[in-house]
């Protein structure tokens, strides 16, 4: 009834932030397996009406909708896990068929910041998560339609990517009572996404958040300053700001 008002500014309007508000609430709120099953069918479909909410302009929504739905692959019922591991290869796909056949990038970024997030939120990486990353590189594997484009190699490389966050979380868990140490496997785990600011963010975000809770607040407050100068660079860069990480060189000589 709405598609008309939904499409408008490529989809980048109030009413669909509040459709797909409404979308994420279903999956926000504990709901039964089968219930789950038509959030799941719900949401494939909307995905697949609306690409270019997802794909296009702010990555807000598909940042959220990864961090959901990553949730769920790591839930404790079976078919629960095995439907959201396949919205969230179709979701890829369809990226990928968005992009003209070219890559995931937003995807793939979303869904690592989603992982690295959740990692701090939900604990996830059990068993249960594997075998849903397994599940997802079966249906690369299998998809016949997609066997002669770089699409299954990207799954691989993504789901690859997202078991060495994992691993380097399992190590931070070794060491949590040691909080230098742990601080450490942050520091490198954020400096090897030196390359991709928004994850760099979200790892500097959460070695602030163990410092704060340390009641180490000048080490985190310079987490936060990394953070800002990060940004003020990206804003220089795209000129909407003149003076970029210099700006915070009043602060700490750190930030270069």
């Amino acid at each position: 009834t709405f598609q008309r008002q939904l499409q408008q500014s490529d989809c980048q309007n109030v009413l669909m932030k509040k459709v797909f508000d409404t979308h994420m609430l279903f999956l926000q709120i504990n709901q039964s397996a089968a219930a789950l099953k038509h959030v799941f069918a719900a949401l494939r479909l909307f995905v697949g009406k609306f690409p270019s909410a997802f794909f296009q302009g702010q990555a807000d929504l598909c940042g959220s909708l990864c961090y959901e739905i990553l949730k769920c692959c790591n839930h404790r019922s079976h078919s629960t896990q095995t439907e959201a591991s396949a919205l969230l290869y179709f979701f890829m796909r369809k990226n990928f068929e968005f992009n003209k056949q070219k890559s995931i990038v937003r995807s793939h970024l979303q869904l690592i910041k989603a992982v690295s997030q959740l990692i701090a939120d939900a604990g996830i990486g059990g068993s249960r998560f594997q075998h849903s990353l397994a599940i997802i590189n079966n249906f690369a594997n299998g998809d016949k339609q997609m066997k002669n484009v770089n699409f299954p190699a990207e799954v691989k490389d993504l789901t690859k990517r997202i078991r060495t966050v994992l691993m380097a979380t399992a190590q931070m868990k070794e060491h949590e009572k040691d909080p230098e140490m742990l601080v450490d496997l942050q520091y490198s785990l954020a400096n090897s996404y030196a390359s991709t600011p928004e994850l760099r963010r979200t790892w500097l975000e959460s070695m602030a958040k163990i410092h704060a809770r340390n009641g180490d607040l000048s080490e985190a407050a310079m987490c936060y300053i990394h953070i800002a100068a990060l940004i003020a660079e990206y804003l220089k860069r795209k000129g909407l700001f003149s003076m970029g990480w210099p700006a915070f060189l009043s602060i700490t000589p750190n930030i270069k």
